[in-house]
């Protein structure tokens, strides 16, 4: 990747330390909603690129990270029959 792709992408999600990869993550999850009602094709696309790469990244990092039960099939399962 050259100098320019880092400055149009972003810095490779493998290099960033744990703080910056926290808050680009952060940072792209709160702005997806408004390029996706609003972005054109290219800058969805982009988006969705970079916000995969980004997530990839923590879940490569993080693979037994703590999981809500709440956030599972039988979670939800259980939230349906309770309703």
């Amino acid at each position: 990747m050259t100098h320019a792709d880092d400055q149009h992408r972003g810095i490779a999600a493998a290099r960033l330390g744990e703080s910056e990869l926290i808050r680009e993550l952060e940072n792209i999850h709160r702005s997806r909603h408004d390029t996706l009602l609003h972005g054109s094709a290219a800058a969805l696309s982009a988006h969705t690129t970079r916000m995969a790469e980004l997530e990839e990244e923590y879940l490569r990092r993080h693979p037994d990270r703590p999981v809500s039960a709440g956030r599972t099939r039988a979670g939800a399962r259980a939230r349906e029959h309770r309703d």
